[in-house]
């Protein structure tokens, strides 16, 4: 099977950077155990030091703040499951349009689950949330995120920080989609906890992060052999590690190269002048990403087209065993099902193109023109 020409899935994960390559290859030849006080094993250990101050540096954390983890799941697992016990939660507050990595780690503690809802511009409901805060009588874990990965709608976290941050609740923000594409600053900011993810950002997958304030440094699921200075068991995946860092340190320069957000323009002005009746999902969006409807053509139809063209997109969250099903985010925010079922999400990232762009518009083009043809012969 030959390789896609055209990827236009980066929220879905993004190519490998070539400086997190390098690094990736480079620490493989290593060899050892970074919990090893010989030559060899502290070779690793600072390969792994390295790249924690890197990713704290991009999240605005301080390197004890860093944890790292098999993936941005584990990270949002063990802020959930294990937040809710450590701090004696009597229910987990979570959005209408979370991750399933967030929604299924809410139902895994076994407590009530509070859904706040979103409204049709897909922010999240935060008056509602303000009251569900101000009235519980016991402790709260808040679950968040700060950008939706379907549609890129970015929500207000000074106003959530504000909400949640001077009670005495606890704040948890899945940052995946924001690191690396907007300014984080966790060591100065309310949220008692943060996820983010490696291969959003150019590094291989199988590395995530959580950062902890220090009252969290207790949160943990993994004992192990007290590694991850006791937060998180098991032998560090070094080579993982320092390709993370490498991603962290390059992906903001990379961004600006590639600016997403001038392509991601382009491309919704083409497709709005070109196809009358176009929906565009969400307002105050993240600047890489569009998801958007033509009535009419349903995205699988859409998707299996492009995918013969070469052109690589989705209908919403890859986190769904690779099936295309309706959208909760589109559903929470009042979309149509008929509508919704039509949606397609295009996300750009640090490689985009103008050609890419504009082979993608010219590519939807001609699908949805063959297919109101066969429509018009079959009417």
């Amino acid at each position: 099977m030959t390789r896609p020409a055209i990827y236009l899935d980066h929220n879905a994960a993004s190519p490998l950077l070539p400086e997190a390559r390098a690094a990736l290859v480079s620490a493989l030849d290593l060899v050892g155990n970074p919990s090893s006080v010989h030559a060899h094993g502290r070779a690793l250990r600072n390969l792994i030091d390295t790249a924690r101050a890197k990713v704290a540096e991009l999240a605005g954390a301080e390197r004890k703040q860093v944890v790292f983890t098999g993936s941005a799941t584990e990270a949002i697992t063990q802020a959930i499951v294990g937040g809710a016990k450590v701090f004696a939660a009597s229910a987990v507050v979570v959005s209408a349009g979370e991750h399933a990595a967030v929604t299924k780690a809410a139902e895994a503690t076994g407590l009530p689950v509070i859904i706040i809802g979103l409204l049709p511009d897909g922010s999240i409901e935060l008056d509602q949330l303000a009251s569900v805060v101000a009235e519980a009588e016991g402790n709260l874990l808040v679950a968040l995120h700060w950008v939706n990965n379907e549609t890129g709608v970015v929500q207000d976290i000074s106003r959530i920080n504000a909400i949640v941050g001077p009670t005495r609740h606890t704040l948890f923000i899945d940052a995946v989609q924001a690191f690396g594409k907007l300014p984080l600053d966790f060591a100065a900011s309310a949220p008692d906890m943060m996820a983010v993810s490696g291969h959003k950002i150019g590094a291989p997958a199988g590395i995530g992060a959580l950062l902890v304030k220090a009252h969290a440094d207790t949160v943990r699921l993994i004992p192990g052999g007290g590694q991850e200075q006791g937060r998180r068991g098991g032998t560090e995946a070094a080579a993982l590690i320092a390709a993370f860092g490498a991603a962290a340190a390059a992906i903001e320069a990379r961004h600006r190269a590639a600016d997403p957000s001038r392509l991601i323009n382009r491309l919704e002005a083409d497709l709005k002048s070109s196809i009358p009746g176009i929906v565009i999902f969400g307002e105050r969006r993240l600047g890489n990403v569009t998801n958007f409807a033509v009535p009419g053509i349903k995205n699988a139809t859409a998707m299996m087209g492009l995918d013969l063209l070469g052109l690589s997109v989705s209908s919403g969250s890859a986190c769904s065993s690779g099936k295309v099903g309706p959208s909760h985010v589109l559903a929470a925010m009042g979309v149509a099902p008929d509508l919704a079922d039509c949606a397609l999400r295009v996300s750009l990232g640090w490689n985009s193109t103008v050609d890419d762009v504009n082979a993608f518009v010219a590519g939807y083009q001609s699908i949805l023109a063959r297919h109101r043809a066969r429509q018009g012969q079959a009417a």
